[in-house]
């Protein structure tokens, strides 16, 4: 520094002002190569514990800290070099004090210029910043930890909707993606079912894995071997399954498991493995490479049995470990609660549903009547309701038909419903008059105290034959429906219905397009009658179809029950099918489609010989049923086939009758929930439509190992073109069964 740089001061006294400066200052030879320490100030050696005359001649790097990044000379260099105008030049850098300690330390350099104006040195003033620094990172951290939060507490309450529907097929899969999203890396469900599997969506019922057992040491090859005894690997004989280990309770969680080992072929673990590195985007890093991440599993428990596991691999960004740890935690219990709780409800739902039915008769036969019957329940859960419907041969001549309502969706309702089966069931056999049978049922139901209220209709049907009698209580307007000449009259086989009702809605009889209320013989629901009983009769002639119903069938919170049923009787005077499986399908499909409530039907039809081969049918050739998950199903199905294609008269229903076996057994075994049967007559051939409410496509395979089955999808398809699609909550399988073609004939026969 020379003495005209500072006009007016000695330069002794510039010295000394800088040497007593309470700002650290030291004096840089920029020529060294890494500059070094000319010349250092008190301030400078109480800032970083170096005795000023100690780092003179060091370079300045000696006040680095290994845990910072290293000084940037080349950047240095060029805002410093001779082109530069002088502005200082300042950084921050991460220092090392004398006795260890760090601190953050903000350097402001500057030009020292000779009398020629070249540069003598460089200037750099040194503060001490470490509050700065922190108070910096600390609000940079509230911001990161602030963000964090908000995007925790999103994910969170997303993922928290999607717990509300565990049902949705794809409820596991849209929750990994979201705890993806910052919390793993990656992450997927593996359920237990018989076998370690990936999960998109939890099935209400467990599936039908098969249960992987020990694998030999001949099959290990690298694979990883665990012994009873770590110390004696010779001894080891099986391969101990790490995850199986985990899932049958012989070890805790959660695990780390290598993605990068070789595990044997059919293992639990092996499964696994190949899956996540699939479904991670792993297959190309090198099989025991870097590149291969460790997975975590964790199990997800359950009430009586592990569900399965939670495998993820973590990730850099986002929540920290702990935050992730925790979270993960909290999603495995919360999903472990919503698997148990919808098997639960399924189980429950199964076994009411199972209950209701067992209360219900078989399709029945009836000699000389074309009966179809129908029971759906609406419930979403696991209640049941009290509509039931049942057909009775009392002898030779006379059938009965009851059909009835029991207040409620619910255990009491059910049992309640099965005793009025049962008491109308012992009456109808002993007496043969409908309004006499409900008497004796009031006096039971009065002395049995049932607190629900029920509504039913009993009615006979006894076969008669000659002409039409004309009676002075029949119905009111049953004439008129008739519409019958003395001729017809005398054609075919009637029978002469007789019924009574409690409560209930009246009854339908359809002739020829014209449709009556059968509402005689009305009284007070069951077990309030305080009067005698009546009934009302008609005759049934060939042709005519009685139709018998419960409220769910018509009513709806949109509209008054007299709108509903205003809606029937259109409905039915409009239906142009000719067998009574016809009539009451398009009953459904018209009215049905989305019901409020239980629906029963019971549809009554005398067939008329003369008239069913010549009347055209423009109706819909469609059927509609709706079968319970159970074996029993698979034989109604065939039942539906076979008299459905009699109707329609359709051939080749033996090809037919396998095809739809095949199907519904499929879905019995592997599907849950409700199955849809759907027949489509397509004109050429029979379109044969099966769902249910597993999502997963059938596959073609060829046969189980050293067990039966496993054949159903080859026999479909050498029987019939077919295929699949997703479906609401499951999956549709259709066939449509090949005509077959009449054999030449042969020569001589």
């Amino acid at each position: 520094m020379t003495h005209d740089e500072a006009p007016g001061l000695p330069l002794p006294v510039l010295g000394r002002a800088l040497q007593g400066a309470g700002v650290a200052a030291v004096l840089l030879d920029p020529t060294a190569p890494v500059p070094t320490i000319l010349w250092a100030n008190d301030s400078f050696g109480r800032l970083t514990g170096h005795l000023p005359d100690d780092v003179v001649g060091l370079p300045v790097t000696v006040l680095e800290s290994d845990e910072g990044s290293a000084l940037d000379l080349d950047a240095v260099r060029a805002a410093m070099g001779p082109s530069s105008d002088g502005t200082p030049v300042t950084w921050r850098m991460l220092n090392r004090r004398a006795d260890g300690a760090h601190l953050w330390c903000e350097y402001a350099l500057s030009q020292v210029r000779g009398g020629d104006g070249q540069v003598e040195a460089w200037l750099a003033l040194l503060s001490d910043v470490s509050g700065q620094v922190r108070d910096a990172a600390g609000r940079a951290g509230a911001v990161r930890r602030a963000e964090t939060a908000e995007s925790v507490v999103s994910m969170v309450s997303g993922v928290s909707r999607l717990l509300n529907d565990m049902e949705y097929p794809f409820v596991l899969r849209d929750i990994c993606a979201a705890y993806g999203r910052g919390v793993v890396a990656w992450g997927g469900f593996f359920l237990d079912d018989g076998g370690l599997g990936y999960s998109d969506g939890v099935p209400p019922v467990a599936l039908s894995r098969p249960r992987r057992s020990p694998v030999s040491t001949d099959a290990l090859g690298d694979a990883r071997v665990v012994g009873e005894s770590a110390g004696t690997p010779t001894d080891v004989t099986t391969f101990i399954d790490p995850l199986r280990e985990l899932v049958d309770g012989y070890v805790t969680g959660p695990v780390d498991f290598p993605l990068a080992t070789t595990y044997p072929a059919g293992s639990d673990a092996a499964t696994v493995s190949a899956e996540v590195r699939e479904r991670a985007g792993l297959l190309d890093a090198p099989g025991d490479g870097p590149g291969v991440p460790v997975a975590q599993v964790v199990v997800v428990p359950g009430r009586r049995a592990v569900h399965g596991v939670f495998v993820s691999l973590r990730t850099v960004d986002g929540v920290d470990d702990e935050t992730s740890a925790r979270l993960v935690t909290a999603l495995v219990d919360r999903v472990a609660v919503g698997v148990d709780t919808l098997r639960l409800h399924a189980r429950e739902h199964t076994l009411a549903e199972t209950l209701q039915r067992s209360m219900l008769p078989e399709q029945v036969e009836v000699a000389g009547l074309d009966v179809w019957t129908y029971y759906a329940p609406t419930s979403d859960d696991a209640q049941i309701g009290g509509d039931w419907y049942d057909i009775l041969q009392i002898d030779e001549e006379i059938a009965g038909v009851v059909i009835g309502d029991v207040v409620g969706h619910d255990i009491e309702a059910a049992a309640t419903m099965g005793q009025l089966r049962s008491v109308v069931r012992s009456y109808a056999f002993e007496l043969t008059v409908p309004g006499p049978v409900l008497e004796r049922v009031d006096q039971l139901v009065a002395g049995m105290r049932v607190q629900r209220s029920a509504s039913l209709v009993y009615a006979t049907l006894r076969r008669t034959t000659g002409p039409r009698p004309a009676r002075s209580d029949e119905v009111s307007g049953s004439a008129a429906a008739s519409g019958a000449s003395a001729s017809d009259a005398g054609r075919g086989v009637r029978w002469r219905l007789e019924y009574s009702r409690a409560g209930h809605l009246p009854p339908l009889l359809v002739r020829r397009g014209v449709v009556t209320q059968l509402d005689g013989a009305g009284g007070a629901l069951v077990g309030f009658g305080s009067r005698a009983r009546t009934t009302a009769a008609t005759t049934l002639e060939p042709g005519d179809t009685l139709v018998l119903y419960t409220d769910g069938l018509i009513e709806r919170r949109d509209r008054a029950l007299r709108q509903g049923l205003d809606a029937l009787v259109s409905t039915a005077a409009s239906i142009t099918a000719t067998d009574a499986a016809g009539i009451g399908e398009e009953l459904l499909a018209r009215l049905a489609e989305a019901p409020e409530d239980d629906v029963a039907v019971v549809v009554v039809r005398v067939p008329d010989p003369a008239r069913d081969g010549l009347l055209p049918t423009v109706s819909p050739r469609s059927r509609r049923w709706v079968l319970p998950s159970e074996p029993a199903s698979i034989g109604r199905a065939r039942h539906a086939v076979l008299r459905t294609c009699q109707a329609w008269e359709i051939a080749d229903v033996s090809s037919a009758e396998l095809v739809v076996s095949e199907l519904v057994a499929n879905g019995v075994l592997h599907g849950w929930g409700h199955i849809a049967l759907r027949l489509f007559d397509t004109g050429d051939g029979l379109r044969i439509e099966v769902e249910d409410s597993n999502p997963s496509p059938p596959v073609t395979t060829d046969g189980h190992a050293n067990r039966l089955g496993g054949y159903g999808m080859q026999i479909v398809e050498r029987l019939a073109d077919w295929g699949w699609r997703p479906s609401g909550t499951g999956k549709l399988v259709w066939a449509k069964v090949r005509p077959v073609t009449p054999r030449p004939a042969q020569p001589g026969a």
